[in-house]
């Protein structure tokens, strides 16, 4: 070995370690000109850089080259002896090393003269093989050229220690990894520490690179001084590439499945197995996955050519130009082609481009012939996505840029890959179908259209929340009431999905029931609220009895009541755990409403206050759920105050005016339900109404009568004259004979709508009912000719006693 080295802290430049000199070394570009030669090329040849450089490297050989060297433009490394001429025209035989890089050849030759002689073996190798671990074993010495090499070396680079001696590990190996072992080795000489290094190469004749552990220790002499490096390397590839394999799953598990969408899951596959797996992967869903109605084929598609959607695609290339299918669309594969054979048979399986299942693809498709040959796809990998017994359909993924083709090891992976993202899939799937239930059972139990009322303008909108919340129990309605008056009602069940949408349904019956029969808001929330309490117990119970049951989870809401007088512009509003409704003045101020606290719906026992306020004609009154105005993102106090500021922005129209509120205040996919009821006020001219105080004297129904058909002749509805002098006299006449005074009648014509409401109040608080009479009775006929000849009647209760109403359309004025 060469003189030994101070250890030392001081790292030496690499040149006054290595001496460049004791290798020869040339640069050949690709049109054989040498375009570089180094003073151990000059040493070994002759010939100075000046005198060769820019020359043929032809002229160099001494002879013809070896009869079995191929053309060097298909290999990546060469060796062997080459005769060449020295300048002074002797004929020397010289080992070469040549590696093929990017636009130029790189030949290296150790010069032999200038080695060191041999050791005995003893010595050397005592020192060397004794301090060192077995495995890929080389001894280099002092200027870092190689000494020894054992046969796992000699096999790990496919060169022979002949071929290797007095080279240096970057021109062994003409690779990034030589020039950090050479930096390593360095430090291992001037501090006698070890190093450790992990390094990718691929050796000549294989497709796969090998993962090496190398480990460089200092030899030393007795005397403790370092005398060379001792390189041991270990192939770690099985261990390196099953950790990537455990990498690549630990990421799918954290990638895959993040969301509730069908596309989105498909491309979190595609996007995980790129560049890892494959350089170009694809999804195809069977489009029978698309009818979220119809339960899936058992066994797969039937026969025949098979239609699949591109749910998603990702390659290494940018712009993926791979891809024949475009997202989103539809093709068809024929059957005996890869992915329709992998369907049917449920099996993953690994294809040449030879296999007459791709053969037959490429050759249906000239477009996707065209792609394999222009990229030179190698190797294709199927793998059916089945979930819960379900195929829901392909993934493919191919080789064109990685060298290697899919191994049985690629197989395995892709299937786990494959299986966890099926599951997401099928999980998806399964959700969208539940969700699609609820919101087309949901949107058939709200208003499909406003009922035309001449209390108030109005406009709403339901939003369901986006994919990972669920649809909720968001509801809204608009219900006529008797004497002009219209009820808004605005709620929210808690917590979503089909149960949420079916208790919204029967508590909007509810309501629709109660206000029919004219309760006040505070009693109608607390009829609510006792049925939300039974709707509760009925669940707990039914959950107890039937262990297996899905939970559905607790049976709760808020509701907010309101009753608009057009009349009186005076509106009555409770509430029962709900965000309070704003109001904005015709002024064009806006205010939330400060309305008595109302417990939740179902908590029982706890009573509801109403309010009472006036509301101007042209007011508007806002009437929304928390999803409006709540956010995860945003303040509440934030929330309110800016649906404040878009109320009063100018907006001709109240359906514009909702759709500025909820694309300023809600994202592209909201994370709950939002219901928005806005109504501007209207007000019933004093000329549409016609109110008369009854004396509770039989004798007063005559001049009630007359009073009433002279106001029809004002409002020149004579035509409805036999029918509203039949009613007034029949509604009356009960009044004064069964009920207590105070009496009153009053009339109203509504032009909107061409109808004409007659009403009597009095002081008694018993409601009447129609009742069959019999043949001889002389009375109990009259409701029923009430009921017969009007639209509708009823009654409902006041704070003075009870007002009995009849409803009938009439003509319009002066037909």
């Amino acid at each position: 070995m060469d003189e030994p080295v101070i250890t030392g802290r001081t790292t030496r430049p690499l040149d006054d370690v290595v001496g460049e000199a004791l290798t020869a070394r040339v640069t050949v570009d690709e049109h054989g000109t040498v375009t570089g030669w180094n003073a151990g090329a000059e040493q070994l040849l002759g010939y100075s850089a000046q005198q060769i450089v820019g020359r043929p490297a032809a002229e160099l050989p001494a002879g013809p080259l070896p009869p079995d060297l191929p053309p060097f433009a298909r290999l990546p490394r060469w060796h062997g002896t080459v005769p060449v001429r020295h300048r002074d025209g002797r004929r020397l035989e010289i080992k070469v090393l040549a590696h093929h890089r990017t636009g130029e050849w790189f030949l290296v030759s150790a010069l032999s003269n200038q080695q060191p002689p041999p050791l005995a073996d003893d010595p050397f190798v005592t020192w060397s093989f004794a301090q060192s671990p077995c495995c890929a074993l080389a001894l280099y010495d002092t200027r870092l050229r190689l000494r020894r090499a054992n046969a796992d070396m000699e096999r790990s680079v496919a060169l022979t220690e002949a071929d290797m001696l007095g080279l240096r590990v970057n021109e062994i190996v003409d690779n990034p990894a030589g020039d950090r072992a050479e930096e390593s080795m360095v430090r291992v000489l001037e501090t006698g520490e070890p190093q450790y290094n992990e390094n990718f190469l691929r050796a000549e004749g294989e497709t796969r690179e090998h993962a090496w552990s190398i480990f460089l220790s200092a030899l030393r002499d007795p005397a403790g001084e370092v005398r060379g490096v001792c390189l041991t390397a270990h192939d770690m590839t099985e261990q390196h590439w099953a950790r990537k394999r455990l990498q690549l799953i630990a990421e799918a598990g954290r990638r895959i499945g993040t969301t509730l969408d069908v596309m989105r899951t498909a491309q979190e596959l595609a996007d995980v197995t790129v560049p890892e797996l494959a350089d170009f992967a694809t999804v195809d869903l069977l489009t029978s996955l698309e009818d979220l109605h119809e339960p899936l084929p058992e066994g797969g598609p039937p026969p025949g050519p098979v239609m699949m959607r591109r749910a998603a695609h990702q390659s290494v290339t940018p712009g993926m130009p791979e891809a024949v299918v475009a997202m989103g669309d539809v093709d068809e594969y024929p059957e005996g082609t890869a992915p329709v054979v992998t369907l049917r048979s449920g099996r993953s399986a690994v294809y040449e481009m030879t296999h007459p299942e791709i053969t037959r693809l490429v050759a249906r498709d000239p477009a996707r012939g065209a792609r394999v040959r222009e990229f030179g796809v190698h190797s294709v990998l199927a793998v059916p996505l089945t979930a819960r017994g379900t195929t829901l359909g392909v993934a493919v993924f191919t080789r064109h840029r990685k060298s290697q083709a899919f191994q049985q090891d690629d197989l395995v992976l892709a299937e786990e890959l494959a299986a966890r993202a099926a599951v997401s899939i099928d999980n998806a799937r399964r959700y969208s179908r539940e969700r699609g239930t609820a919101v087309m059972l949901q949107r058939s139990l709200l208003p499909q259209r406003l009922p035309k009322q001449a209390a108030i303008e109005v406009a709403s909108r339901y939003l369901p929340a986006g994919a990972h919340a669920g649809v909720g129990g968001d509801w809204f309605d608009v219900i006529p009431l008797s004497g002009a008056r219209v009820a808004l009602v605005v709620g929210d069940i808690v917590g979503h999905g089909i149960h949420a949408s079916a208790t919204m349904g029967r508590l909007r019956t509810a309501v629709r029931t109660l206000a029919d029969i004219d309760l006040p808001p505070d009693e109608l929330l607390t009829h609510l609220d006792d049925l939300v309490a039974r709707l509760s117990t009925e669940r707990d119970a039914g959950r107890s009895a039937d262990a297996h049951s899905e939970p559905a989870g607790e049976v709760g809401a808020t509701c907010l009541y309101a009753v608009y007088d057009p009349i009186s512009q005076r509106c009555t509003l409770a509430r029962a755990g709900h965000p309070l409704p704003a109001v904005v003045s015709p002024e064009g101020t806006a205010e939330l409403l400060d309305l008595p606290v109302g417990p939740p719906l179902g908590l029982g026992g706890l009573p509801f206050e109403a309010a009472e306020i006036d509301l101007p004609e042209g007011s508007l009154l806002a009437l929304y759920t928390n999803g409006l105005i709540e956010s995860p993102d945003r303040d509440l106090d934030d929330g309110i105050r800016r649906l404040r500021q878009l109320l009063t922005g100018p907006e001709p129209t109240l359906d514009g005016l909702c759709d500025r509120i909820l694309t300023d205040l809600l994202p592209p996919r909201p994370p709950d339900d939002v219901a928005l009821l806005i109504a501007r006020a209207r007000a019933l001219d004093a000329s549409q109404v016609a109110t008369w105080d009854v004396p509770a004297d039989p004798s007063a129904v005559a001049q009630t009568r007359k009073d009433a058909l002279g106001q029809l002749e004002a409002w020149d509805l004579e035509d409805a004259a036999f029918v509203t002098e039949l009613v007034v006299s029949e509604l009356v006449t009960n009044a004064i004979r069964h009920a207590e005074p105070p009496i009153q009648l009053r009339l109203i014509h509504l032009t909107h709508d061409d109808s004409l409401i007659c009403e009597v109040s009095d002081g008694g608080n018993t409601a009447p009912h129609l009742r069959r009479a019999r043949t001889y009775d002389e009375g109990g006929r009259g409701l029923l000719l009430v009921a017969q000849l009007t639209q509708r009647w009823g009654t409902r209760q006041t704070a003075k006693g009870k007002t009995i109403w009849a409803e009938q359309p009439v003509p319009p004025a002066g037909v």
